[in-house]
């Protein structure tokens, strides 16, 4: 597949490796800094970037610039009708008024939180597990995440995402806060924390702290490169999915909408949900749930 990178920072770099080595071609790279990109934008200057993709011959996009651009790029790649992948996070507000964008001009993209087939895993693992542990009142709940120094935005678009799934599971919290507390907070409210230091790749963990014990489930990353995988592999499924009409275009779709595509069954196609629970995790949660 030829594949052009909205985008060429050290996210950037890794998407280009993870595309080469999956044997598919990157036509062009484009940046607002970067000196090694093919193609150095001014900021701002979307009609450049939408000129250096069609130029290119890319047949998909992958976005991956800033909290600050991303919106302006969504709306200047959408309408040329090509498979878009948006990586940049910080923009969670905006995703009914893009999918209204996406069905009146005939484009398509994806986003996600975390491209990461683990941490996709982790998603369904923290789902179960928190329908379980609201069943027991002295269980309280709260998440945490750190990365890197560099990242432009806290909480994270993954924090975020696993915070939904606690929610999900504990109908209680229907708040999620992420200042510090100046005062006892409310039981309505999941504190959802963030550290930014160093070069940390990026860690998130779910606490279920009871007057017994506490309960940690934790995701760490060791580098950035499952992302970059996950990100290639996905922008390859999402066209895919639009080709053979699995999916229509004129939408704005999520993870989730194409995970069941990275595992198939011998019966039949079921979600990844069911994968889960096929593995030794799930069983022994269910076991636990049992008890």
């Amino acid at each position: 597949m030829k594949i052009a990178l909205v985008g060429y920072g050290k996210m950037g770099h890794m998407l280009e490796q993870a595309a080469i080595r999956d044997g598919h071609e990157v036509v062009t790279t484009i940046d607002v800094v970067a000196d090694d990109a093919k193609v150095k934008v001014a900021q701002g200057d979307t009609e450049a970037i939408v000129r250096a993709v069609k130029s290119s011959g890319a047949e998909g996009i992958i976005e991956f610039s800033h909290p600050s651009a991303v919106l302006a790029n969504i709306k200047a790649l959408l309408p040329l009708g090509l498979p878009l992948i948006v990586g940049t996070t910080g923009w969670n507000k905006e995703y009914d008024n893009i999918k209204k964008y996406a069905q009146e001009v005939g484009g398509t993209l994806l986003t996600a939180g975390n491209f990461s087939i683990g941490v996709n895993m982790f998603y369904k693992i923290v789902a179960e597990a928190a329908k379980i542990m609201s069943e027991y009142s002295e269980y309280d709940v709260a998440t945490w995440e750190a990365h890197h120094n560099q990242k432009a935005d806290s909480p994270s678009g993954t924090a975020l995402e696993i915070a939904k799934r606690v929610m999900e599971g504990y109908p209680e919290k229907t708040e999620m806060v992420f200042d510090a507390f100046h005062e006892r907070p409310a039981k309505n409210q999941l504190h959802v924390s963030s550290t930014r230091c160093g070069n940390i790749p990026g860690t998130h963990k779910v606490f279920f702290d009871g007057i017994a014990d506490t309960i940690e489930l934790t995701h760490t990353a060791r580098s950035r490169e499952g992302f970059a995988t996950g990100a290639v592999q996905t922008l390859v499924k999402l066209d895919n999915a639009l080709k053979t009409g699995k999916l229509s275009k004129g939408n704005l779709y999520f993870i989730e909408d194409v995970i069941q595509f990275f595992f198939v069954f011998g019966d039949s196609p079921k979600s990844f949900a069911h994968k889960v629970h096929k593995t030794l995790w799930g069983r022994a949660i269910r076991r636990c749930s049992q008890r």
